[in-house]
Formats: C-alpha cells, sequence, structure tokens
C-alpha cells in the first residue's frame, strides 16, 4: 500500500479498521469494552438492544405495582452514625407516613437510610440498585429490588414511577440523578414534580454557583430556581410533596393496579 499523504493515511487506516475508532475502556467487561468501540457487526448490536429491552421489562414487571413513589438520591459513602444518615432516615419514615412508596438506588449509605426509615414504620420500600465492577449489594431494608446493568435504564426507573425527588448530599452520581431529572422539569419533559434539596450546608455552595453564575450569565431562567425547595425538615419536605402530589397531579389514596395470574403476577 503506498502511502501519498498523512490525510490519505488517516482515511486508508479507518478504511482497514472500521470497527475500531471509539472508546476502549479497558477495566469494562468485554462486552462494553466492545460496544464503546463504535459501530459494530449488526448482529452484535442487535443483540445488545435486546439485552436492553429485555431490562426494561425486567424493571417494569418488578415495579408495576409499587404505587406513587418518592426517590430519595444520595451518597453510598455516609455511614450509620452520619447526621446525613439520620436526616434521610427520617425523611424515609415522613415520607411513609403520608402514603408514599420510598425508592432509592437500593445501596448503601442515604439509600439505606431512607429505605430503613420507611420500614420503621412499616412502609413500602423499593431499590433500583446497579451491577458495578466494585459489587454494590443492596440494603437489607427493601421490600423488592431489582438490579440493573445499565445507568440509563436504572435512571428511567426512578423517575418513571416517582412524584417527587429527595436530593441528600452526595457525589457523582447524585449530581448525575438530580442535574438530569432537573433538565427533563426544566425542558418539560415532565411534569413540574417537586425536587427537594435537603442539607442545606451542603448544597449551599453549589445553589450559591446556580444562583450567582448560572443565573447571572443567563444560561437558566428566574422560574427554573422556582423548581427547587431547599430545607432541613423531613416533616415540611414529606407535607410539600403530599400536597402538590393531590392537588396538581391528582394522586389519590387507595387506588391499586390489580395483579393477573396469566402474567405470572402473583406470589
Amino acid at each position: 500500500m503506498t502511502i501519498d499523504s498523512p490525510k490519505k493515511s488517516r482515511s486508508s487506516i479507518m478504511q482497514l479498521n472500521p470497527f475500531r475508532w471509539g472508546k476502549d475502556a479497558v477495566t469494562a467487561a468485554p462486552e462494553t469494552s466492545k460496544f464503546l468501540q463504535g459501530p459494530q457487526r449488526r448482529g452484535f448490536e442487535l443483540w445488545r438492544a435486546f439485552k436492553m429491552f429485555l431490562e426494561l421489562m425486567s424493571g417494569f414487571r418488578t415495579l408495576h405495582f409499587v404505587g406513587p413513589c418518592v426517590t430519595v438520591f444520595g451518597s453510598a459513602r455516609f455511614p450509620e452514625d452520619h447526621p446525613y444518615y439520620k436526616l434521610a432516615r427520617e425523611t424515609g419514615k415522613e415520607l411513609s407516613k403520608v402514603g408514599f412508596t420510598v425508592m432509592t438506588g437500593g445501596g448503601p449509605g442515604i439509600m439505606e437510610a431512607a429505605n430503613r426509615g420507611a420500614k420503621d414504620v412499616d412502609g413500602p420500600s423499593i431499590g433500583c440498585n446497579i451491577a458495578l465492577p466494585m459489587e454494590q449489594k443492596h440494603n437489607p431494608y427493601l421490600d423488592k429490588f431489582v438490579t440493573f446493568r445499565y445507568f440509563f435504564i436504572r435512571k428511567l426507573m426512578l423517575v418513571k414511577y416517582s412524584y417527587a425527588f429527595v436530593a441528600m448530599p452526595g457525589g457523582f452520581g447524585t449530581m448525575d440523578e438530580v442535574f438530569e431529572c432537573l433538565t427533563l422539569i426544566q425542558t418539560g419533559k415532565i411534569k413540574d414534580f417537586p425536587m427537594i434539596f435537603m442539607g442545606k450546608e451542603y448544597w449551599n455552595p453549589l445553589l450559591d454557583f446556580i444562583r450567582n453564575t448560572l443565573l447571572k450569565e443567563q444560561t437558566i431562567d428566574p422560574e427554573d430556581l422556582d423548581k427547587l425547595v431547599v430545607t432541613d425538615s423531613p416533616e415540611e419536605a414529606a407535607q410539600i410533596i403530599r400536597d402538590t402530589a393531590i392537588k396538581r397531579f391528582g394522586v389519590s389514596y387507595g387506588k391499586v393496579y390489580k395483579k393477573r395470574w396469566y402474567l405470572g403476577e402473583w406470589g
């Protein structure tokens, strides 16, 4: 092969190896690494899409009867004796008292605390866990849980069944989930569900950045700030969510979907 120019060289390489121009995640599972390398054989892409579909259906079937949920986001790293763990536990308890199912990412830390608070008052408690290279086990305070391989499907489930979102202190994962929900609300993809920030001291620097930079530079509108509620009171958070769900979305007590034996939904 004759190489006439650097430009032609790059073109020739692309033609010789069309399936390796993407991201190669060395530490990921082999299938994930292959998927991220860009276009693959059609059979591989079809099989991958089918696996995603099966995971979606598994989530839908598992969570179909969970009732109106409130999703609590937060870090897996806070121990049982941490003030934020205790705040999340009280919040889970208050959400259950007003009739909501407490949904979390199913792991330890803040997620465990919120689920535990729900079980303190015999409320329903649900987890959407994620399979990670460093295994994240589901916490022991769940009535029902489902483990996902794909983050985007997990996030879909955390949003689909919830009428409000509670942002407890957390890291990159929590930020990702919170800002995705805010983006969906801002763009009208979902209705104006309450977004409650709890842990004022933790969130104040971020909220100051939102007010003093994003709003000042007009990358968000003043109305976007109206969608945020900041409180350290579990009782206040629960009442805001309850009132909003009833008045704005018509949520009522007592309505449930019936299980169908012919769909394998009993038991």
